[in-house]
């Protein structure tokens, strides 16, 4: 066994991936594109900002046809699919500088690693641009893509290469990984690159940072959850009162206590 730092911190994520021949493994797997490129960007962004939100990419690669965003994304969020589909609509509508011509002259495709897991529970999940007929044929006209892919979720179903690469990652979050399991020779080297006596102090300082981070949106997370039961819970409530239930029935079937109820009574009165 090896002892690994972890890939959910983007600063691990980062530093394995940001090495050009990993990157361009990556993307071959799980794209099919094999990316002329000698270096890779971490956190771009565009300037001027396109939109009111400065997207920042954690990395970003392009080559003279095609244009590449990796976000690993540690942190579970609520929007992370408009999240990411508004950082991919901005390296999209930067590249167009005029009205004469809407087709941006890179593809663009934007992979988002979700390491945190997410509430639909699937491995892989994709936005594809392309119009479609009603058949269901696509008309071959717009080629960027989106791919969110979890690796919480791999099953024996997932199929390779995808496979594989999702199996490291979500082997590295508990430290460590039985490296004598995977043929690819760039997860190999995404392992020794992240060996946990080769992480420096300062990585160690930005792991805790992010690891404080993310205790603390885990929190407001969390804290949206209960809200949203408790507007749940509130509303059918209301509902039952009008009814004209006695609050005792209200209270055995929603869980709210009697204050909760007499709020609620003197609202609707």
């Amino acid at each position: 066994m090896k002892q690994v730092a972890s890939l959910r911190y983007g600063v691990i994520f980062k530093k394995a991936f940001s090495q050009p021949d990993i990157f361009k493994a990556f993307v071959k797997d799980f794209i099919g594109i094999e990316l002329n490129i000698d270096k890779v960007e971490m956190e771009k962004s565009f300037d001027p900002p396109i939109g009111n939100v400065d997207s920042r990419f954690d990395l970003f690669a392009e080559d003279k046809q095609n244009r590449i965003i990796v976000d690993i994304q540690h942190v579970r969020y609520a929007d992370h699919y408009a999240r990411f589909l508004h950082y991919h609509c901005a390296a999209l509508l930067e590249q167009v500088v005029t009205s004469e011509d809407y087709r941006p002259g890179l593809k663009v495709f934007t992979i988002v690693v979700l390491t945190s897991g997410d509430r639909h529970k699937v491995d892989l999940a994709t936005i594809d641009f392309d119009p479609k007929t009603v058949a269901g044929k696509p008309l071959k006209e717009i080629p960027h893509k989106i791919i969110y892919v979890c690796p919480k979720y791999v099953t024996d179903k997932t199929p390779e290469p995808y496979r594989e690469w999702l199996l490291a990652i979500q082997d590295s979050l508990d430290e460590e990984v039985d490296e004598t399991v995977y043929k690819t020779p760039s997860i190999q080297r995404v392992f020794d690159l992240i060996a946990r006596d080769l992480i420096s102090p300062q990585e160690r300082a930005r792991m805790k940072d992010e690891y404080s981070f993310g205790l603390l949106q885990l929190d407001k997370f969390e804290q949206g959850i209960e809200k949203g039961r408790t507007s749940e819970k509130q509303e059918t409530a209301r509902k039952m009162l009008a009814d004209g239930l006695d609050v005792s029935t209200v209270i055995k079937y929603t869980g709210l206590s009697s204050e909760e109820l007499a709020i609620l009574s003197s609202a609707q009165g």
